[in-house]
């Protein structure tokens, strides 16, 4: 029997049902009631269905964080349908692989973004790209035809990129969205009275399931930004009486180094949620003595992406770990040498275990059943566990680092690189980075006489890379040092940095 206890459709229209007046969205001073929410979700549900999607379909979206992409959210959720939202940071060759990949029925563009939305795809080949704004007006709350969707089909196919440089779309269910927030709240409660302040963009995992279907659940109020703006994070703080808000560490950061900080009225924020890397104490430090409350945590899309939290408590003594595991989720370390499970203080890879573990990568069971066995996600994080019960993260497995809380595969950059015709190899690491946290630092073997300067180079990456993944350093190398089994000694080309960091 198909299990429906656990599906994210109706959660808005029960909410509406409760408190259809109460401010479901402020997007930018545009205030949109629960009711007027869930009726637009409705709509889309409704359009959808006359245009022919069913069950099982793919629907993506590139687009901005807008109201619209909620509504289709839900209707997505009520109908059965698959929603994959793009990066629209990322180039119209990278959106085309993911296009041709997941197969929608039908990608749904911004009108800021339609260009490079027709530009990926052409590039893929289909499907046709059509405005996310406007809803026939003929579509009404009508009901959806066919069976509706059960705790274990799929809601969103969310691209992360793996180890072989080719992204790889990690499936999450109605079932995993609803255990992950139901872990969330019970340990950074929320209630309809709170403001939540959303910046994270809605392409990834943390958009929508670290607060924001949190809060539509229980009833609060989205304050929903495009954008990043840390003079304008203060004013809305104030203005709106924000009290809680997600960030990576690089947000705080420069919100704590804004001259406005100091006199910012943070009266009403409640706590902040840090997630994507450590917070340092020091800035930990500065937000407790605004009498913010800081909650560190850590994730991974795969897992929905909620695993590991410090609770407040502990946010000093505990500085730089990642915390002990959620409410319904269960976390093991695996020995390095993959020959059994390490018991009490020790280090090893991170498993995780619970209803938050996702159900696969999208068409991909090798991927799939490489990171799990037997209802264990292989995280492929060392972390290590002190006597405590917390874990601290002390390096990846899978070659990868975080820059401003953006996952970037050095593999996929390095294919890049060596595509140009005067780099005959590249090798990329992560390297520390003041502002972002870490950054990319690409060591180049150029072909003989065709050397070029560093920034012709980083030009030549922004043509093909998302920002974000285009290297901060270069350094140009006679050759790359190898282990004896021929691949390149990462290892090496980091302690290179340690002696002597590189420069642009």
């Amino acid at each position: 029997m198909r299990q429906t206890d656990h599906t994210v459709g109706g959660w808005l229209a029960e909410r509406a049902a409760l408190t259809p007046d109460r401010t479901a969205i402020d997007f930018g001073g545009r205030l949109i009631s629960y009711r007027e929410l869930a009726d637009g979700a409705a709509r889309r549900a409704t359009a959808l269905a006359a245009a022919g999607l069913k069950a099982g379909d793919r629907v993506a979206t590139l687009t901005r964080n807008c109201p619209e992409q909620v509504e289709l959210l839900f209707a997505c959720a009520r109908a059965g349908l698959i929603v994959v939202p793009l990066n629209w940071r990322l180039t119209a060759a990278e959106l085309a692989y993911q296009l041709r990949d997941a197969g929608p029925a039908v990608l749904l563009a911004e009108p800021s973004l339609r260009a490079l939305a027709d530009e990926a795809t052409g590039q893929a080949g289909g499907p046709r790209a059509e405005p996310l704004t406007g809803v026939p007006e003929t579509a009404r709350t009508a009901a959806v035809p066919g069976s509706a969707p059960a705790d274990d089909d799929p809601l969103f196919i969310l691209y992360t990129s793996g180890t072989t440089g080719k992204p790889k779309g990690a499936v999450l269910t109605h079932a995993n969205c609803f255990w992950t927030n139901l872990s969330f709240d019970r340990t950074a409660e929320m209630s309809g009275h709170d403001v939540v302040l959303q910046v994270l963009p809605q392409c990834h995992v943390g958009g929508w399931n670290v607060q924001p279907l949190l809060a539509w659940w229980k009833g609060a109020t989205v304050l929903l930004e495009q954008a990043f703006d840390a003079l304008r994070v203060l004013r809305l703080i104030a203005a709106r009486r924000v009290t809680t808000m997600m960030g990576v560490p690089t947000n705080y950061l420069m919100l704590a180094a804004h001259p406005a900080f100091g006199d910012a009225d943070l009266s009403s924020l409640r706590q902040v949620i840090v997630g994507g890397a450590p917070m340092p104490l020091s800035l930990i430090e500065k937000w407790t003595a605004r009498g913010v409350t800081v909650l560190q945590g850590y994730g991974l899309t795969e897992a929905a992406p909620n695993v590991l939290c410090v609770p407040p408590e502990y946010a000093r003594d505990k500085a730089g770990s990642a915390g002990r595991p959620y409410l319904h989720v269960r976390v093991a370390l695996r020995d390095l040498d993959r020959d059994g499970r390490v018991d009490g203080p020790g280090i090893g890879e991170l498993l995780v275990s619970g209803p938050n573990v996702f159900a696969g990568y999208w068409r991909n069971p090798q991927a799939t059943s490489a990171v799990l066995d037997d209802g264990w996600l292989a995280s492929g994080d060392v972390a290590e566990r002190d006597a405590d019960g917390f874990y601290w993260i002390r390096g990846r497995l899978r070659d990868m680092y975080i820059s401003g809380g953006e996952n970037v595969y050095p593999a996929e950059v390095e294919e890049v690189l060596v595509a140009h015709e005067a780099v005959a190899e590249a090798a990329v690491i992560g390297v520390p980075d003041e502002r972002w946290g870490e950054t990319g630092l690409a060591f180049v073997v150029f072909r003989s006489g065709r050397e070029l300067p560093a920034a012709e180079l980083a030009g030549y990456c922004r043509t093909r890379l998302a920002a974000y993944k285009v290297p901060g350093h270069f350094r140009t190398v006679a050759e790359l040092p190898r282990l004896t089994s021929g691949k390149v000694d990462k290892m090496a080309l980091a302690r290179i940095w340690d002696a002597a960091p590189a420069r642009r």
